[in-house]
């Protein structure tokens, strides 16, 4: 192998990993009668891992963060865009997703339901249909106590700021 071959080797091995994805996205914190959070469970199958996640996804070109949550909500569980409320907060994201890595900061909306409403998936993507693996609505306790990862880790933070955010936003939607 000659040295020039044997470095443009090396360097291809030792060479700088892609830089992170900022794609924009939005997600949605649901909240149901009992208190419950609704999680999507999926499976990143480059990695393998399997984690829990509240619904949301990419902003379209041209589509507000709030339109987005509104979109994914109804698409990823069936349930109505519009009980997405006009409340978010900017959360810092750092994760692996199908071979690509993000770094960013997403909104998080929140929606209030009555009851616990049905979930079913409406409009998955071909991807979304290979990965998602079920859903279930949680209280904060059994959230810290799910066997699998949760994203993001400080996700119950997250949805004690927006609760509290929410009733001052819309005190008559107290549960």
């Amino acid at each position: 192998m000659s040295a020039e071959s044997a470095e443009s080797s090396e360097s291809a091995e030792f060479s700088e990993p892609d830089e992170p994805s900022d794609r924009p996205a939005a997600r949605v914190v649901c909240v149901d009668g009992d208190g419950r959070v609704l999680l999507l469970r999926w499976r990143d199958t480059v990695a393998g891992r399997v984690f829990w996640e509240p619904p949301g996804g990419g902003i379209d070109p041209g589509e507000t963060p709030l339109e987005a949550a509104r979109r994914e909500l109804a698409e990823e569980t069936g349930l109505p865009g519009d009980a997405v409320i006009d409340v978010s907060v900017p959360v810092e994201r750092d994760y692996h997703w199908l071979g690509v890595h993000y770094v960013k900061v997403e909104p998080f909306y929140l929606a209030r339901f009555g009851g616990s409403p049905q979930v079913a998936p409406a409009t998955l993507t071909s991807e979304e249909q290979d990965t998602l693996l079920g859903h279930g609505w949680f209280t904060p306790a059994e959230i810290a106590a799910l066997p699998d990862p949760v994203e993001p880790p400080a996700l119950t933070e997250v949805v004690a700021l927006l609760d509290d955010l929410g009733r001052r936003a819309s005190p008559h939607e107290g549960r």
